[in-house]
C-alpha cells in the first residue's frame, strides 16, 4: 500500500463510517474497482486499520465530549440528583443499544469475514443498504416524532438490533441504527445523535480488540508511518463529517436518508456491473 492509496482509504473511512452508506462495503468494493491489491483481513493491513479506527473514534469523543462529560459525571455520581438519574439513564441506554453487535460479531466473525473477499456480493448488499434506508423514509410516514429525551430501553434494544445488519458489509452501521430510531419514533436528529454515539464504544471496542493480534506480526516501518497518517485524515475527515450531519438531519424530519439511499442504490448497481465486466 502506499502513500495515496493510504490517503484515499482514509477520506473513504472517515467519510463513510458517519455517513449511511457503509463504510466496510467501500473498503472491500473499492479497492477492487481500482484493482489494488489491498488485504484487509492480512496482517499487513491490521495496523492501518486499528489506526483509522482509533483516529474515527477519536473524532465522535471530541466532537461530542460534553455528551460524554456529562455521562462520565453522572456515572461518577457527580451533580445534582437529575443530572445524575438523567446520565445514568442515557448511559444504560447505549450499553444496551451496543450489547446486540457484540454478542452477534462475536459468534459470527469468521462467517461474516469471509464476505471481505466477495466484492461483487458486497455491492449487492449497498443496494440492500440503499433500499433499506428508502424503505424506512416511507415506511415512517409523516406522524409527530418524538426527541432523543424520550428513547426507553426497549428502543434501546431495538436500534441496536438494527445495528446488527452493519456485520455485513454494504450495510451501514449508522444507516441501520438512525433507520432503527425513525422505526421506533425518533425524529432524525435524536436517531442521528443516538446513533454517532453508539458507534463510539462499538468502533473503539473493534480497535481494542485487534491490538493485541499486533505482537504476533513484524510491522514494517515505513506502515507505521502510513498508519499514523491515515488515523489523522480519517479523523479530521469523520469530524468534518459528523458535524455536516448533525445539521443535515437538524433541518428537517423529512426524507432526510433517501440522497443516500439513492446513491447506495446507484453506486452498488454500477459498481457490480462493472466488476462483472471485468
Amino acid at each position: 500500500m502506499n502513500t495515496l492509496q493510504a490517503l484515499f482509504l482514509s477520506i473513504l473511512q472517515g467519510a463513510s463510517e458517519l455517513f449511511p452508506v457503509s463504510s466496510l462495503g467501500h473498503a472491500v468494493v473499492w479497492p477492487a474497482l481500482l484493482h489494488w491489491h489491498v488485504h484487509e483481513n492480512g496482517p499487513g493491513f491490521l495496523p492501518f486499520l486499528v489506526m483509522l479506527h482509533l483516529g474515527t473514534a477519536t473524532a465522535l469523543l471530541t466532537y461530542f465530549w460534553r455528551d460524554w462529560w456529562e455521562l462520565a459525571q453522572g456515572v461518577l455520581g457527580l451533580g445534582t440528583a437529575h443530572a445524575i438519574a438523567e446520565s445514568r439513564r442515557v448511559f444504560w441506554l447505549i450499553v444496551i443499544a451496543t450489547l446486540p453487535a457484540v454478542l452477534v460479531g462475536f459468534v459470527f466473525e469468521h462467517v461474516l469475514r469471509r464476505l471481505f473477499g466477495a466484492p461483487m456480493l458486497v455491492a449487492l448488499m449497498l443496494v440492500g443498504n440503499g433500499i433499506l434506508l428508502a424503505l424506512v423514509e416511507k415506511l415512517r410516514g409523516h406522524t409527530p416524532r418524538k426527541s432523543l429525551a424520550a428513547l426507553n430501553q426497549t428502543d434501546a434494544l431495538l436500534i441496536g438490533c438494527w445495528q446488527c445488519l452493519a456485520l455485513i458489509p454494504g450495510f451501514s452501521r449508522s444507516g441501520a441504527t438512525i433507520a432503527g430510531g425513525l422505526m421506533r419514533g425518533i425524529d432524525h436528529e435524536g436517531a442521528a445523535h443516538f446513533s454517532f454515539l453508539i458507534a463510539t464504544p462499538i468502533i473503539l471496542g473493534a480497535t481494542v480488540l485487534e491490538v493485541p493480534k499486533l505482537r504476533h506480526h513484524d510491522i514494517a516501518p515505513g506502515l507505521w508511518h502510513l498508519s499514523i497518517l491515515g488515523a489523522v485524515v480519517a479523523g479530521l475527515v469523520a469530524w468534518a463529517s459528523t458535524a455536516f450531519l448533525m445539521r443535515w438531519f437538524k433541518q428537517d424530519d423529512s426524507t432526510r436518508l433517501t440522497p443516500f439511499a439513492a446513491y447506495c442504490v446507484i453506486f452498488g448497481i454500477a459498481a457490480f456491473g462493472f466488476l462483472a465486466l471485468t
